[in-house]
């Protein structure tokens, strides 16, 4: 049997006001005047934090619209225009949610792999290593500042670009940064991690390495959601932790149910990764009887309102599509099912269950 060898990120550093230490983070990094470009979540334009950030020379802030999740045409649009304008960059540093994180990891890559992002959707397809890339979270849940993929939306399929080139070179976890955060977007960035959580402990490729890792991340998740009362300054501690365990936790193991779903929505009616989790782990008694009882009492505890009916009067085809990209995510089936998911997960069993959406 042979073990997954994985990459995992090069440098983290944690703790409250440790944003300001950027400057003396990169500087080693830079390339002569090969400039740093900072993406940040178009939700920053205006406010503080851009003035906060250490430019030098011709580094350039882009403000990413993360209306909806990245698109590999997105991401080739903007490797372009920066190859364009400077030839070679430094390094690229996401400043945002999971999208931005994605985005800034995505476009890293393609500064020095050849042809579209689209032909490196699926594992291990990236072949060359791409320039300095840093994480910096803004929200706290979607792991995406620990994970080995990218999430974008392509031409075909909604699917990363699963690699071990695809991890940060370094992350800064400063939890001032997420204070600021609506409550809902907050609930459902929380919630994404949550239900990593519950999918990578009830799934079939559980070892104890993800086990550790996931059981802390959920006990953390549930102290911030069903034991406290009130937001404060320890729930952003607590949480940006949990997000940073459970990205660990699956990145030996895998998701299930809840996502594999959620991708389907995402890839045809542009619902967001956490709220499309959310969403459909409303509806997973079957799957995941203890963690939807908690969940539900999350939901209501917190006062969020969980989109119904999203799915109403959608055509055949259009059913089509979302199952086809859902059976597309094989090894968080595999995962959640067994090896024989495909007997137990058939398209009219999918459907049935896009029907309650």
């Amino acid at each position: 049997m042979s073990f997954r060898n994985f990459k995992m990120v090069s440098y983290v550093v944690y703790g409250r006001g440790s944003f300001n230490q950027l400057d003396e983070i990169l500087a080693p990094q830079r390339k002569g005047e090969a400039p740093m470009i900072f993406l940040v979540d178009h939700f920053f334009d205006g406010k503080p934090l851009l003035s906060r950030i250490p430019l030098r020379g011709k580094d350039k802030v882009i403000l990413a619209d993360v209306t909806y999740e990245p698109k590999t045409t997105q991401v080739d649009a903007l490797a372009k225009s920066l190859k364009e304008e400077f030839g070679t960059i430094s390094g690229v540093i996401g400043i945002g949610g999971g999208s931005t994180m994605d985005l800034a990891k995505a476009v890293a890559l393609m500064m020095t792999n050849p042809g579209s992002s689209a032909d490196y959707q699926g594992w291990d397809l990236v072949q060359q290593a791409g320039v300095y890339k840093a994480g910096i979270p803004t929200l706290s849940g979607t792991g995406a500042e620990v994970s080995r993929t990218t999430v974008l939306t392509g031409p075909t399929r909604k699917l990363g670009m699963n690699s071990d080139f695809t991890p940060f070179d370094q992350i800064v976890l400063d939890p001032e940064l997420t204070k600021d955060a609506p409550a809902n977007q907050r609930f459902y960035t929380g919630m994404d991690c949550y239900i990593h959580c519950i999918e990578s402990l009830e799934g079939t490729y559980l070892n104890e390495f993800s086990k550790s890792y996931g059981a802390k991340a959920l006990d953390l998740c549930q102290k911030v959601f069903v034991e406290k009362n009130s937001w404060d300054d320890e729930c952003d501690d607590q949480l940006m932790m949990a997000s940073y365990a459970g990205g660990m936790s699956i990145a030996y193991s895998q998701v299930g149910v809840a996502h594999a779903v959620s991708y389907g929505l995402s890839y045809l009616l542009g619902t967001k990764h956490g709220i499309g989790n959310c969403i459909v782990m409303n509806h997973l008694e079957e799957y995941y009887p203890a963690g939807v009882k908690e969940f539900k009492y999350m939901v209501e505890k917190n006062h969020i309102e969980i989109p119904q009916g999203i799915c109403k009067g959608l055509t055949e085809d259009q059913f089509d599509t979302m199952i086809g990209v859902s059976l597309g995510m094989k090894p968080l089936w595999e995962n959640a099912l067994g090896k024989d998911w495909e007997k137990i997960m058939t398209k009219e069993k999918l459907r049935a269950l896009f029907d309650k959406l």
